[in-house]
């Protein structure tokens, strides 16, 4: 299937994920490339991923993937990081979650939004968890949430319409190219995530990141790409 060019025109993205290090399994690739062309990326987290490290306390946990985060951050350009502070590993698709996406949409205000897979698997054989499957269905309701003045009335600022939406999805529609920079940045960006990666796999964290990036970035539109599905369009 042929994909469709990524849209270039807008100017600020809200990047809308769940946990620490879920935007760097290939979103931040694509989000190096557009700060590199002088558009403004914002990053709003779900949770703090307190509960992502095995033999490691929550409340020691969250402080460390925060700062971890935000080092990831640094790495691609990113200067706007905000955790709403759900639990994590508990996440659903409640009034509440949809609530403060909502309110972080209107707060931030951006042309598009990005979020992830939602659906059951990320493939045969790899389920997809229940955080992300609740996340980036409520992500889809929040975007018509921030539109409307009347679901949640509490909500400051003016109602905000999102021109588009997309999830970096196992059926993309979109392709958006990268540079050999930004893989790199995004290599570093994921090897930020020192202690959450040791904790998975004893290989250095550099190599993890080197596999993970690459391969999400191996889409062949005549160079390394990041793929979406994208809904508005």
């Amino acid at each position: 299937m042929t994909l469709k060019p990524f849209p270039t025109d807008w100017q600020r993205a809200l990047v809308l994920m769940a946990h620490p290090d879920d935007p760097e399994y290939g979103t931040s690739a694509a989000v190096a490339e557009w700060i590199a062309q002088g558009k403004d990326v914002r990053y709003v987290l779900a949770t703090r991923g307190e509960a992502g490290i095995e033999g490691l306390p929550p409340e020691e946990s969250g402080p460390l993937r925060e700062a971890e985060q935000r080092a990831a951050c640094d790495r691609v350009g990113v200067e706007v990081l905000e955790f709403l502070g759900h639990p994590d590993g508990r996440l659903t698709e409640s009034l509440d979650l949809r609530h403060d996406l909502a309110a972080a949409i209107r707060r931030h205000r951006p042309d598009g939004v990005i979020t992830l897979n939602h659906g059951d698997t990320w493939g045969p054989g790899t389920w997809n968890s229940e955080d992300h499957r609740a996340l980036g269905r409520s992500v889809l309701n929040a975007v018509g949430d921030a539109a409307n003045e009347w679901i949640f009335p509490d909500l400051e600022g003016p109602r905000h319409q999102v021109k588009w939406t997309a999830i970096l999805s196992m059926n993309p529609t979109h392709a958006q190219p990268v540079s050999e920079e930004s893989v790199d940045k995004a290599i570093l960006s994921l090897a930020a995530h020192s202690r959450y990666l040791q904790a998975l796999d004893s290989r250095p964290v550099e190599e993890q990141a080197a596999e993970q990036v690459r391969r999400a970035t191996a889409r062949d539109v005549g160079g390394p790409a990041v793929s979406f599905e994208l809904y508005g369009l």
